[in-house]
């Protein structure tokens, strides 16, 4: 490979790990679109983004040679500038690896890639390993080589996994990273134990012809290279933003009175969710200023225990009973340390509740629904009011007569109605005969 290419290639990304740019430009898209435009500011965010705040302080003290490159998934490295090309987030380069050539997304650059080296362990100089070059902005040429290579990492992943099981290995390899020229390969892996792998090595040089390299990270790491969803709904943070991971233990769900179930505390890498340890110094810091809970109070009426605590509101609940919620009271914590300075003076008060706090319910002027929480809210239940009239005097029941009740007009009979024959009389004597006959 020639190191002495120009610098004014064009300027490709990668499909897959694309990071936060800061200036506008056009991106290649997946499906061979039209390129399309980045807005500025780093408000496209990738994988493990890192937002340079030193970017706009003038005078040249931003300015540095070194450079950050993000590779696959949550593999990141630092690489030297020497060739002092005109990088900005979001370009495509080739950086020396060993051997060949590896092909990653800059990530950073500027005087902030100094403090995240010191940040992540990485010494340069006579106190570490030299820091490799960046060799130039990666060709067309470069890209589809390394797609090549990509595409070849999940068939040489499902069966690098065969062949661990026929040598009967207890191992997991989770994934299979080809570097940029194709000449190497690095296996990631889970094991519980020590695993003599050296068989294996041997048998994946021979079967894909490239150069082997294993490493072992853990389910924490693993679930951080292949991401996902979390319960919260968001992404993952160990494959967003988490560099480091830090040991979880059961003590941070106890603090902040998490329910100790395994299936809800446990994240899709099978251990302790990572963001049980983000609040946990608050919640240690706020229980120290509350009472201890172990300490029972004495009243004139009873004895009390504590039952929960809500440290944010500084507000604490106390039960008759030791293992029960029985006459449940809710006291402030000031409350609290003047009761035990009693107690522990022979005295004791009437009541938990101060004189002051005590006040009579006052029931609201409108009906609460939600409010209303009596048992005994349905018994008396309003009777259906009938129409029931009342008696009125005389005068003016004569009065409100004509009114209420009009006249009938009256039917008019029809002039020409027929009359109906008489019946003849009893006696046998018909009808008479006219006379003249």
């Amino acid at each position: 490979m020639s190191t002495q290419d120009k610098p004014g290639d064009d300027k490709l990304h990668d499909t897959e790990a694309q990071a936060p740019e800061a200036n506008a430009e056009d991106v290649r898209p997946d499906d061979g679109a039209a390129p399309k435009k980045k807005c500025c500011g780093g408000c496209q965010r990738g994988k493990l983004h890192s937002f340079n705040w030193l970017e706009d302080i003038p005078g040249g003290y931003a300015d540095s040679d070194l450079v950050e490159v993000q590779f696959k998934n949550t593999r990141k490295g630092f690489y030297r500038n020497s060739a002092r090309l005109p990088l900005e987030i979001g370009d495509v380069v080739a950086v020396e690896a060993s051997p060949g050539h590896d092909i990653g997304t800059v990530t950073l650059i500027g005087k902030l890639v100094e403090l995240s080296m010191k940040r992540a362990g990485v010494r340069s100089g006579s106190q570490g390993p030299e820091i490799r070059r960046v060799f130039r902005k990666a060709k067309p040429a470069d890209i589809e080589k390394f797609d090549e290579a990509r595409a070849r990492e999940h068939d040489t992943m499902i069966r690098a996994r065969r062949i661990a099981e026929d040598l009967k290995l207890n191992m997991k390899i989770g994934d299979v990273e080809y570097q940029g020229d194709g000449n190497k390969a690095i296996f990631y892996y889970i094991a519980d134990e020590r695993v003599d792998f050296r068989q294996l090595i041997k048998i994946l040089a021979e079967t894909f012809k490239v150069r082997i390299e294993m490493k072992q990270i853990g389910a924490r790491q693993e679930a951080g290279r292949i991401g996902g969803i979390g319960p919260c709904g968001r992404p993952l943070c160990c494959s967003q933003w988490m560099t480091n991971f830090v040991s979880v233990a059961t003590s941070a769900a106890r603090y902040q009175d998490i329910s100790l179930n395994p299936q809800k505390l446990a994240g899709q890498c099978a251990k302790l969710k990572c963001c049980l340890n983000f609040e946990v110094d608050t919640y240690v810091e706020a229980s120290r200023k509350m009472p201890p809970r172990e300490v029972r109070l004495e009243t004139a009426d009873a004895t009390y225990f504590h039952f929960k605590s809500d440290i944010f509101n500084r507000l604490v609940t106390y039960s008759t009973d030791k293992s029960l919620a029985a006459n449940l009271v809710t006291i402030d914590a000031e409350r609290v340390f003047e009761i035990i300075a009693m107690n522990k003076a022979g005295e004791k008060p009437l009541t938990l509740m101060r004189e002051t706090d005590v006040k009579p319910k006052e029931k609201a002027a409108f009906g609460d629904i939600l409010g209303d929480d009596d048992l005994t809210r349905f018994d008396n239940k309003k009777k259906k009011r009938k129409n029931k009239k009342k008696p009125k005097p005389e005068g003016a029941q004569q009065q409100d007569k004509p009114a209420q009740q009009a006249p009938k007009p009256q039917q008019e009979q029809p002039q020409n109605k027929p009359r109906k024959p008489k019946k003849p009389k009893s006696g046998g004597q018909g009808p008479k005969k006219p006379q003249g006959e």
